[in-house]
């Protein structure tokens, strides 16, 4: 394999992790009413998708392979709990 095709399958693999933080971000910015999150916008898309990159890692490393819907419900409960926590909604 090349490194043109190393590089488009890293991307594919954490491409759910990217769109899945840009969303949460953005849905957190839309629908917060006169609060100030604790972070910006990059800041929260960065960390969310630094954790999730983390998930799929991990599902790949546990399940030796990738795309077992397990990894993605962690995916999405793990990114859920980081942005509830970001956006200190507990308060």
């Amino acid at each position: 394999m090349d490194f043109v095709a190393s590089v488009n399958h890293l991307l594919n693999f954490v491409a759910p992790a990217f769109f899945l933080a840009l969303g949460l971000a953005i849905c957190a910015r839309m629908f917060q009413l006169n609060k100030a999150g604790a972070q910006s916008f990059i800041a929260q898309a960065a960390i969310n998708f630094i954790l999730g990159s983390g998930v799929l890692w991990a599902g790949l490393w546990l399940f030796s392979r990738d795309g077992k819907m397990l990894t993605y419900a962690a995916l999405v409960g793990i990114s859920a709990f980081c942005q509830w926590v970001l956006s200190r909604a507990w308060r």
